[in-house]
């Protein structure tokens, strides 16, 4: 036998939702849901951040080695060229800072290109966090790989050159304000450039006006190259380093030349924050 069920009884009951009167015989549409505030610029650079140390964790060791056996070896090659004096002082101090060029600069400006050109940008895009937390916390990241290899080039370089070691812990300045004016530079050229492989020139041309412009003295530079080398920059956390190891240094003219490098770095990863933008949106 088969039974009819009334229409009525087979409604299930639900949540009631709230909706306004008909108007015009029409249904009216409930109004959509706020969205969720923006996060915070902290704790997205914070996530950022972790993001990106672990995922670059994988290469650490060989971009350590690369960098810090490519300073390393310079110095070795300038062993035969400079014997000590303010020319060790330089290129020993050039030499450490290239570590963080390597990487901060080189690579990172590789990495926005390639993120450019695959599309990744979209996805942070998506992602309530503000541009800045992802210019900072991926140029945060890859700086951060450049400490190791930045002591023991410095310590080295110290050893050979018969430096002393005393006041290295300016290095705990030095890098942090190094790696943030060349993380800027690099974020800025991969995402400004117009293609992927553009970005990875640009790269290796700033590392090697790094290399160029700072290992070798300011003293040997010719007029113009060493206009240049003032606007690179690294070459103020070069200065900072480089008078650090003189027997008594003048720390006023070292803090100048931290507080001109901090500067530098501010300006450049404005200028990185203003780029992302910029590529987010096309």
């Amino acid at each position: 036998m088969t039974s009819i069920v009334p229409t009525e009884s087979a409604k299930v009951t639900g949540p009631k939702v709230r909706t306004s009167p008909a108007r015009n015989g029409r249904p009216a549409h409930t109004a959509p849901a706020a969205l969720a505030p923006r996060a915070r610029l902290f704790p997205s650079l914070a996530a950022v951040y972790r993001a990106q140390l672990s995922r670059a964790r994988v290469a650490r060791i060989p971009l350590l080695f690369v960098a810090t056996f490519q300073s390393v070896g310079i110095m070795v090659l300038m062993r035969g060229v400079v014997d000590g004096g303010a020319e060790a002082r330089a290129v020993v101090a050039g030499s450490s800072v290239l570590v963080v060029a390597f990487v901060a600069l080189n690579l990172l400006a590789q990495y926005f290109g390639q993120l450019r050109a695959g599309g990744g940008l979209d996805h942070y895009a998506t992602l309530p966090v503000p541009p800045a937390a992802v210019v900072l916390g991926a140029a945060g990241a890859y700086a951060s790989f450049t400490v190791p290899g930045t002591i023991v080039t410095a310590v080295a370089g110290s050893a050979l050159f018969g430096l002393p070691m005393t006041h290295l812990w300016v290095l705990v300045a030095v890098i942090p304000l190094s790696g943030a004016a060349l993380s800027g530079l690099g974020a800025a050229l991969g995402l400004l450039a117009p293609r992927q492989e553009v970005a990875t020139l640009l790269g290796q041309l700033g590392m090697s006006a790094a290399l160029l412009l700072g290992v070798l003295p300011a003293e040997r530079l010719p007029g113009p190259v060493g206009w240049a080398r003032d606007l690179l920059p690294s070459t103020y956390g070069v200065e900072a380093l480089a008078r650090s190891f003189d027997a008594h240094p003048d720390w006023a003219v070292v803090a100048l030349d931290l507080a001109v490098c901090a500067a530098v770095g501010v300006l450049s990863l404005a200028v990185a924050t203003w780029a992302y933008r910029r590529a987010a949106v096309r």
